[in-house]
């Protein structure tokens, strides 16, 4: 018999982290990071950039954003309670008819360290457990911690290529499989995968790019006022965490009603054919392979609706997030220097008109 044994710490709202809503600029980051929120369908976000620009801050903030989930006390997967049992852990009680003591959760948040040994992502035998009790216990991995909530991994285009295929293989079948050390089993492992890395440090695998919805680059601001501000904000958060968190607490509810409630608006946003034709002749005239890029594009397109609380998508939607959902599934081109978001631009330009 296999036992489940769960140690391990994510990012939680109670810690001191620098609140989301008193970032300075990086606007597409921030947005990329609600809309991944409001719909994890989405495929979760990529963010390239220069060191220092605020890339690690904004994702471990978005947890202080994320609503809290209903789990089942004593299940290391967060499995949903209103949900079949999809694990072997505590919460499988449930198919014997044994009531569970159902929980309210901060939604995972998870780091994944680069690293970070197959073991410790996938999860594996307790080796202790084993050698004092004679027991099989298994101790999840970063994989079963980050189900049904965000898994960041800082310079992912860094990680280990079999680290890789195992991100690829999670993300496409919702599932972690474990056959080693004499443990057989699986678990679910539905999360957004947030990325951040230097492009300049090493390119990401194209498989693994096409997995986020979104793409975003970041660069270090130019404006002296915005420089000035940044400062500002961190020495006085690093003087007095809570007087400064006291300070952004307001907005900081402000946007996590406005996360909650378009969540629940989602699937009620309209996409009118003319906008779903819109969306496949610009993928057609960029030369976005596969559908993928459409089916984004959509999903980006009314989660932006419903955050801005309005009934259907339109085509200002369509083309404020096109850059962010399309730019990272574009072939190069070397002859084009102006980049993948210029190329998207100049397409809209001349479909839809300036």
């Amino acid at each position: 018999m296999v036992t489940f044994h769960s140690k391990g710490r994510f990012f939680s709202p109670m810690s001191k982290v620098y609140p989301f809503s008193a970032i300075v600029g990086q606007e597409q980051l921030r947005r990329a990071l609600m809309i991944a929120a409001v719909d994890p369908a989405i495929g979760g976000v990529m963010v390239f950039g220069d060191r220092g620009t605020g890339k690690s801050t904004a994702v471990r903030a978005l947890a202080d954003l994320l609503p809290p989930i209903q789990t089942i006390r004593g299940c290391a997967f967060h499995c949903d309670p209103k949900r079949p049992p999809t694990c072997t852990a505590d919460c499988a009680r449930r198919a014997d008819g044994i009531s569970p003591v159902i929980e309210t959760a901060p939604m995972p948040v998870v780091d994944m360290p680069l690293g970070a040994t197959e073991d410790r992502v996938v999860g594996a035998l307790d080796i202790e457990h084993a050698l004092i009790r004679g027991e099989k216990r298994f101790e999840p991995g970063l994989l079963a911690r980050a189900n049904r909530g965000f898994l960041y991994i800082d310079e992912i285009n860094l990680l280990d290529d079999n680290l890789v295929d195992l991100l690829l293989d999670v993300a496409a079948s919702g599932e972690n499989v474990v056959e080693r050390e004499g443990l057989s089993l699986r678990h679910p492992a539905r999360f957004v995968l947030i990325g951040s890395g230097n492009p300049e440090e090493g390119e990401l695998r194209p498989q693994l790019l096409d997995r986020f919805g979104l793409s975003v680059d970041v660069r270090t601001p130019t404006d002296l006022g915005d420089r000035v501000e940044v400062v500002k904000r961190r020495i006085a958060f690093d003087q007095d965490p809570a007087k400064f968190l006291g300070l952004w607490a307001k907005e900081q509810a402000r946007l996590r009603r406005q996360i909650v409630s378009a969540a629940k608006r989602l699937t009620k946003v309209a996409t009118p054919d003319a906008i779903l034709e819109a969306a496949a002749r610009l993928c057609i005239a960029v030369g976005s392979d596969g559908l993928r890029g459409e089916l984004t594009l959509m999903r980006v397109a009314r989660a932006t609706a419903a955050i801005e609380g309005v009934d259907a998508v339109s085509l200002t939607h369509l083309r404020s997030i096109a850059p962010m959902a399309l730019g990272h599934r574009l072939r190069r081109d070397p002859l084009d220097e102006g980049g993948s978001a210029v190329r998207i631009e100049r397409a809209m330009a001349e479909l839809f008109g300036p």
